[in-house]
């Protein structure tokens, strides 16, 4: 200012370190209020990074001293709101580097009224997420869902006559690494089941594969009170007289027995009077071979035992 004492017209300004704030830069730093002072107690303070979709930050903590338990930093995938905890980080101790794996992360301090410290100096670094490996191909079932990238969900179910062995759902992992949160599942022809459907279908153990040896497999089938059951052969491979079907037109083995079925001949259908049937697959030790069964009620349940080129059977 003009004058015979030399003075600015405003006093010196002063760099302070906020309680909070919001950040959109791919780098940047977050400091605790008043650092490298202490900070102030009964505190509140929120940082939000909000980034591109597909994008992280690493956070590297260069300076860290808050009072252990009592005043904490909690780092959160997401908002403030209902973002998800990371990590709490309290005392003199720094903490190891950490990676948010969102796009969004929120960063939370807390103080209480007693025994200020200095806080925390932080820098950010943005890095770009990749996504979790592709389940694809998922063989003997489909995939539900083309997004994998990070949080997001994934399901998968099976072809008639498969059944899903794992977890029907899976989610990309946060962190470093991008990984399922389960192993992928798959969808394997089982030795036995239950079948309560109204259609339904039964491969040998192990198909599109040859079978097994040594199997004795047990089906039970069952459609509503008053239907019976249709069986259409369409296709049998296995070794004759020693690998073979038995159909019992009941629940069990003391049921009348429908028949018994091996070899590569082409089978003729039959009708069931039950509405319960048993069927049962035996192997020895030698020679496999691999069958299809499609099933229908009221003369619509088929059994087609098939090959490794799938049949496909129009329905009557």
């Amino acid at each position: 200012m003009p004058g015979p004492v030399r003075r600015w017209n405003y006093p010196v300004p002063l760099c302070l370190a906020q309680c909070g704030g919001s950040m959109t830069d791919f780098s940047g730093v977050i400091l605790s209020p008043g650092f490298p002072g202490n900070y102030q107690s009964s505190l509140d303070c929120s940082w939000r990074v909000e980034l591109p979709i597909g994008f992280g930050i690493h956070l590297q903590f260069l300076n860290f001293s808050t009072e252990p338990v009592h005043d904490y930093l909690e780092v959160r995938s997401g908002t403030l709101e209902t973002g998800t905890v990371i990590d709490r980080f309290s005392g003199p101790v720094v903490p190891n580097s950490l990676f948010s794996t969102t796009h969004e992360t929120t960063l939370f301090f807390h103080s209480d009224y007693s025994q200020n410290k200095p806080g925390f100096h932080i820098v950010y670094q943005a890095y770009e997420l990749q996504r979790c490996p592709d389940p694809r191909p998922f063989r003997n079932g489909i995939v539900i869902g083309q997004d994998f990238s990070v949080g997001m969900t994934i399901s998968f179910e099976c072809l008639a006559g498969y059944t899903l062995l794992g977890e029907p759902s899976l989610t990309c992992l946060h962190g470093v690494s991008r990984n399922w949160n389960h192993p992928i599942p798959r969808c394997e022809a089982l030795c036995g089941g239950n079948i309560t459907s109204m259609n339904g279908t039964i491969y040998s153990p192990g198909h599109p594969a040859e079978y097994p040896h040594f199997q004795d497999c047990m089906w039970t089938v069952r459609v509503p009170p008053g239907y019976g059951i249709y069986i259409n052969f369409s296709v049998i491979n296995t070794e004759p007289i020693y690998d073979y079907i038995t159909v019992w037109d009941g629940p069990d083995q003391t049921s009348p027995q429908i028949g018994q079925f091996s070899g590569n001949s082409v089978q003729d259908g039959v009708s069931t009077t039950a509405n319960q049937i048993l069927i049962k697959f035996h192997s020895d030790f030698s020679t496999s071979g691999f069958f299809e069964l499609l099933l229908s009620k009221n003369q619509m349940w088929r059994i087609a035992l098939g090959i490794t080129n799938t049949c496909t059977v129009d329905t009557i």
